[in-house]
């Protein structure tokens, strides 16, 4: 039986890799969060033992190591600006890496994690979880051999209360701004579509909003991202708190369902051996990290019509 740790147990995310833990035959050994609000455990693995504490966690690790019980996978919750240490510790304690995304906030970071790799012969999966999803596959596979360019627009709205902003998640240097907290897999999945990313434009970037244009290999992509509800569409406020849309020359991908089953999918293929490693994170990393130091305005490129909205409000 695959055995995990997992370091972020109390975070929004940390009850799917739970339960991608249990339904790929898994077993939860240890967790660890400095917050104590973790009863969800009970759901999946109650024996589990838990620390509030990074060094009696360390300890206990270590402690298992000894003793021959070695953990053979910390799955990795935590807040984005801790996921580089968090990846570190684990690949020194003899495990293998399963992190949330994003990976690291900078690419340069990806440099040294790929040398820690290189000394203990571990690695590090990421969770990519759109790469997995059907329709995205079906798309890949649709323009793999395009000779034309294609016109994209990406909205994603996903409304967030006041404690976003009080929250680790609402400072830049802790999560990376919005365009990195909840983009990053949209842009993985843009580049893994439609190729290499050559030119990145800064349209608006605000706490709650961000907004800017991608030139991939095949295609031009005009995209925003928010936190605020009022930037629902008016035919969904009220009725849903979260709108994805993904147009391909005008016309609609279909993709807003399957999401929730995608990290036991990721864990499948992890396991399996099939999972994403440093190098595949790298594009999208370095997307939101050269957002992070663009100059806004001056736009070139089409500028999402959402970026005209907000600014008549």
């Amino acid at each position: 039986m695959t055995s995990f740790a997992l370091i972020g147990a109390a975070g929004y995310i940390a009850p799917r890799h739970m339960k991608a833990m249990k339904e790929t035959g898994g077993n939860l050994v240890v967790a660890y969060d400095p917050n104590d609000s973790v009863g969800i455990i009970d759901s999946h693995f109650p024996n589990a033992d838990f620390f509030v504490e990074f060094e009696r966690f360390d300890r206990h690790v270590d402690k298992l190591r000894r003793r021959g019980e070695k953990i053979d996978y910390v799955a990795i919750c935590s807040p984005n600006y801790l996921h580089d240490a968090h990846c570190r510790f684990a690949l020194r304690a003899g495990a293998d890496v399963i992190c949330e995304k994003p990976l690291v906030l900078n690419p340069w970071n990806i440099d040294g994690l790929a040398e820690i790799e290189r000394d203990t012969n571990r690695k590090i999966s990421t969770i990519l979880q759109l790469r997995l999803h059907p329709a995205i596959m079906a798309l890949r596979e649709r323009f793999a051999n395009s000779t034309k360019r294609h016109k994209v627009e990406l909205t994603y709205c996903t409304s967030r209360g006041r404690w976003y902003h009080a929250s680790w998640k609402g400072e830049d240097a802790k999560s990376g701004g919005v365009a990195t907290n909840i983009g990053v897999h949209f842009f993985d999945m843009l580049s893994f579509v439609f190729g290499p990313v050559s030119r990145n434009e800064a349209h608006l970037r605000e706490g709650s909003r961000a907004a800017g244009f991608l030139e991939c290999a095949r295609a031009d992509v005009s995209w925003f991202l928010s936190v605020d509800a009022n930037d629902l569409p008016e035919s969904v406020q009220g009725k849903k708190t979260t709108f994805r849309s993904i147009t391909v020359d005008g016309e609609e991908v279909e993709f807003s369902e399957g999401f929730t089953d995608l990290h036991t999918r990721s864990y499948q293929e992890i396991l399996a051996g099939r999972g994403f490693g440093i190098e595949e994170v790298r594009p999208s990393i370095e997307i939101v990290s050269g957002f992070r130091q663009l100059p806004v305005g001056n736009a070139q490129a089409p500028i999402h019509p959402y970026v005209a909205k907000v600014a008549g409000r």
